[in-house]
């Protein structure tokens, strides 16, 4: 066994209880609280509640402080603007609480390395967010941990996603799993006009990687992620807030309410009903109706044919309902000599027919 087997082997009670990006309602949803909450940790979680309630499968924040996210002679206004959102390390663990007593997963972007210790037992799977795609010391401690990781590729090239990919592979062979490593379609604006949406991606994703595909939405209302679930993301992350409506912050503007997460719930199941499995076959439904063969042709003599008849095209008609044989067998028909009589538009047999 190699260095690499044994540490996999060694941290093999981490995930036990992960089921892989399986959503209740189709597709894994993960409500972004981010900073909505806006350093207020009664908002976080009045937040946390009403996201559990809506039917989403995670809740997602972001970890972070303030110096060890920003650098506070370069910029420092965004370096002040995190400072005042921050959490602290106790709140944090509530929210964590809060989620599983509601039977939803928390989950987060840790944006300070040195929190990953901490949170890391709240986590079943860690969030890269887009600024951090190509923050390789910081991917390379959270992929020591073993854990899923979900990757939003805003500001990116396919050279960067796959950049990301063979760091995160080659440190971790799970993370050639699909069920390890997801890839999330997103642009990093707020809001972004639709055409930026750019959910085509999702397909190259398919196609180039061994990985989860999903969207993480940044547009205003719900079209372009109920458009995702239908080219068949496999998760979909939302801004979330209690409301829009007199907030100056500009995440709550693509930001989803807790009754439009309910609403898209809803017509997420519709999509994903109408999506179906993917193996083409008869449906129950055409099969109980008797339409498979009463749709379908089956080949008829067009008049008495007495035995000894060799038949020709002359003889023959393709009719419904598709009783004794199918008209796919028309040309084998052709040629063949009858043993026995038979009436016309009466279904043909087999056993008409001589060896």
């Amino acid at each position: 066994m190699t260095n690499r087997e044994e540490k996999i082997e060694a941290r093999s009670e981490v995930l036990r209880d992960w089921r892989g990006w399986k959503g209740r309602s189709g597709p894994y949803l993960i409500a972004e609280i981010g900073g909505n909450h806006e350093g207020d940790f009664s908002s976080a979680l009045e937040l946390t509640r009403l996201a559990c309630n809506s039917g989403v499968d995670a809740v997602k924040y972001q970890i972070y402080t303030g110096d060890s996210l920003v650098s506070r002679v370069e910029s420092p206004d965004r370096h002040q603007h995190f400072q005042r959102f921050e959490l602290t390390r106790d709140q944090y663990s509530l929210l964590a609480k809060e989620c599983h007593e509601r039977g939803v997963t928390f989950c987060a972007s840790v944006w300070d390395p040195s929190a990953i210790e901490w949170v890391d037992p709240f986590l079943m799977f860690y969030k890269i967010g887009s600024g951090d795609l190509t923050a390789y010391p910081l991917l390379d401690r959270i992929a020591a941990t073993g854990k899923p990781i979900v990757v939003s590729t805003g500001l990116a090239t396919l050279k960067d996603v796959a950049g990301v990919v063979e760091r995160l592979q080659d440190r971790d062979v799970r993370y050639e799993n699909p069920e390890y490593l997801a890839l999330l379609q997103c642009t990093s604006m707020y809001p972004i006009p639709p055409e930026d949406a750019n959910l085509r991606v999702m397909d190259v994703f398919r196609q180039d990687f061994s990985a989860t595909v999903g969207y993480s939405d940044h547009t205003v209302g719900m079209e372009a992620l109920e458009v995702a679930v239908a080219m068949g993301a496999e998760i979909l992350e939302f801004h979330f807030t209690d409301q829009r409506e007199g907030r100056s912050f500009r995440d709550h503007q693509v930001s989803l309410t807790p009754d439009e997460v309910t609403a898209m719930v809803d017509k997420i199941e519709r999509i994903t009903t109408l999506r179906g499995g993917g193996h083409k076959e008869p449906a129950d439904s055409e099969i109980e109706s008797g339409h498979v063969s009463s749709f379908r042709r089956g080949v008829y003599p067009v008049r008495d044919l007495s035995a000894g008849t060799r038949l020709s095209e002359e003889d023959l008609t393709v009719l419904r309902p598709a009783h004794g044989i199918s008209a796919c067998d028309y040309d084998r028909l052709v040629g063949k000599k009858l043993r026995r009589s038979v009436k016309a538009l009466c279904p043909f047999d087999w056993d008409d027919f001589e060896r």
